[in-house]
């Protein structure tokens, strides 16, 4: 038996030796363009020179994530397939979805955090409210009269929106986009009242004058809008939003793989030319061991599972 045990443990290591013996995918379940595709391809770049294997981005939308996602399931945990995901699929579809074709806890290995995006709950100008307890207050004199978009039903936004309305005790009126840029634009076209957003495709609007900051979903304010207060400052310390991005890959994958993969990833998110440039883009690099990464997407599924309960909403 040890001697069958020592020869298996051979085999792996040369298996893990070898790899990667032909291209990686990192399958990403977003259209070409958007900031999950270029954090994707800087990730590629780099593993490319790496590794001396090409590294491909494949871009796979639709279904809300769900097809990407149900690629790399039925992948084989070899390592050369990854999916670069959110936690829209780990932490909010579980609970939205009653029969997903596959289990993120059972079919994926969490391998490295990437980035959080810190969400924030901006208005247009012309809403007369300049806090949240404004805000709160004319929600509450004038129930129902007040709209707040998302990028769909079931979207981190949308949920966002119901946390609020249920925390604040208001009545809010949803109104879904097909994307979060169409929705960002009827924001500043003043079509719209509220949004929840990360900072990135707000910057013009705030330039601008357009838009006005309520309040950052966070628990300590931001170095780049030190004066916008957090949610406690503004009366809800239990309204904290952000969206994270990170790597994952299927159950099955030699643990020195995945080991490895985490190691360059987490390399080059310490590197400070990247550092300096997430910086820019308003986007917090998060170092983690592979076991704090598993531990905080383990931690998220169950604070959304709680967050969409209280909203209300019926699994699909």
């Amino acid at each position: 038996m040890r001697f069958l045990f020592s020869i298996l443990l051979c085999l792996s290591c040369f298996a893990v030796h070898a790899w990667p013996t032909k291209p990686v995918r990192i399958v990403v379940a977003y259209p070409p363009g958007g900031g999950i595709d270029v954090m994707a391809r800087q990730v590629a770049d780099k593993v490319t020179s790496a590794w001396g294997q090409p590294v491909v981005v494949e871009n796979k939308p639709g279904a809300n994530t769900i097809l990407a996602t149900d690629s790399v399931a039925k992948s084989p945990a070899d390592g050369h397939t990854i999916l670069m995901t959110t936690d829209a699929t780990f932490s909010i579809n579980p609970h939205l979805y009653s029969k997903l074709p596959f289990d993120t806890r059972r079919d994926f290995i969490p391998v490295t955090m990437l980035v959080l995006l810190q969400q924030l709950l901006v208005a247009h100008p012309a809403l007369p409210a300049n806090t949240l307890q404004e805000l709160i207050s004319l929600a509450k004199q004038k129930p129902g009269s007040i709209n707040y978009a998302s990028y769909g039903s079931g979207s981190q936004p949308h949920l966002s929106g119901e946390m609020l309305k249920n925390k604040a005790g208001i009545d809010l009126v949803h109104v879904p986009y097909k994307g979060n840029a169409p929705a960002t634009a009827d924001l500043l076209a003043g079509r719209i009242q509220l949004l929840s957003s990360s900072i990135g495709g707000l910057q013009p609007g705030l330039d601008a004058g357009k838009t006005r900051l309520l309040l950052v979903a966070t628990k300590s304010r931001l170095p780049y809008i030190p004066d916008v207060p957090t949610s406690a400052e503004a009366g809800i310390p239990d309204y904290l939003m952000t969206v994270w991005l990170g790597v994952v890959a299927p159950t099955g994958t030699p643990q020195p793989i995945v080991d490895r993969i985490h190691a360059l990833v987490q390399g080059m998110l310490k590197d400070p030319v990247m550092v300096k440039r997430m910086a820019a883009a308003a986007i917090d690099v998060m170092p983690m061991s592979q076991r704090e990464f598993a531990a905080f997407v383990n931690g998220e599924y169950g604070r959304w599972q709680k967050i969409v309960k209280d909203a209300g909403v019926e699994p699909q």
